[in-house]
């Protein structure tokens, strides 16, 4: 009988001691899934205003959806560590590795880090954009597509370039598609003892027949430079962007066909040289 007695009381000891620790933890994880419904709540709210503030900022759709993928990741993985945390789960050294694993691949991925923040920056700031003409890292073409670690090119001659986003976003650059308009500028050179105003008068008839040549601001001729074997005239005109190569071979082609027809001559590199006799 005694027995049975030792037995009732530490089953009641049992139950009352799982009764205490189901409440305790009954609270600790009510209070979690409270905490994580609450925090899902917040960073869905916070990534649909930053959604919204992209947009209106035309950020680039493929960076929008980049970043809105990290912002999410980052925050949900902070929201299940303080969960955790609250459910007394030691997360001191979880947190440790985290970042030295953080750590370890930074140092391993540095060039490619590089070349995605250069991405950030250009879907960003936007120095180019598809279709642009641009000259950067000693190369020239056509922007083709913008990704995050690279830009693709497409040269005058029909070749594929791909540049690391990281040079391109801190390297010079020269873009030749932001304005609407180019100047074309060329440097003629006639013989000396040509007649200058007749190579002058015909520059000028050349430039007022071409109907792709802006009259404002008017074109600009000027005796540039006597050289060593030609009077060069500089001539600089106005054109649409998009007219710029056009005008500028048609215009040598015709300067060329042209100078037999006014008496002027095109000089070639050439010396004289003088015997004395002795």
């Amino acid at each position: 009988m005694e027995n049975v007695d030792n037995l009732n009381g530490k089953a009641s000891e049992l139950i009352a001691w799982l009764t205490e620790m189901g409440m305790a933890w009954g609270l600790k994880l009510l209070g979690a899934i409270v905490v994580l419904l609450i925090g899902l709540w917040i960073i869905k709210a916070i990534t649909n205003k930053v959604k919204k503030t992209m947009e209106k900022k035309d950020t680039d759709a493929s960076l929008r959806s980049f970043l809105l993928s990290i912002l999410g990741l980052t925050l949900k993985i902070l929201l299940f560590i303080s969960v955790l945390s609250m459910l007394g789960i030691e997360m001191t050294s979880f947190i440790a590795i985290l970042a030295m694993a953080g750590l370890a691949i930074g140092m391993a991925l540095s060039g490619t880090l590089q070349n995605f923040a250069g991405g950030v920056m250009i879907l960003i700031f936007k120095p180019f954009k598809v279709g642009d003409f641009i000259d950067a890292q000693g190369y020239m073409g056509t922007v083709k597509e913008i990704q995050i670690f690279i830009t693709i090119l497409k040269t005058p001659d029909n070749k594929t370039v791909i540049i690391p986003n990281g040079g391109l976003s801190t390297g010079a650059l020269t873009n030749f598609s932001t304005e609407p308009t180019r100047r074309v500028d060329w440097s003629f050179g006639i013989a000396y003892g040509d007649d200058y105003d007749v190579a002058k008068s015909m520059v000028l008839k050349l430039i007022k027949a071409d109907k792709r040549i802006m009259t404002n601001p008017e074109p600009f001729i000027a005796l540039g430079e006597m050289a060593d074997s030609s009077v060069n005239i500089t001539v600089r005109v106005w054109v649409n962007a998009a007219d710029y190569w056009g005008v500028h071979f048609d215009m040598n082609e015709l300067f060329y066909k042209n100078t037999d027809k006014h008496g002027l001559s095109i000089p070639f590199p050439q010396m004289d040289v003088h015997l004395d006799k002795v």
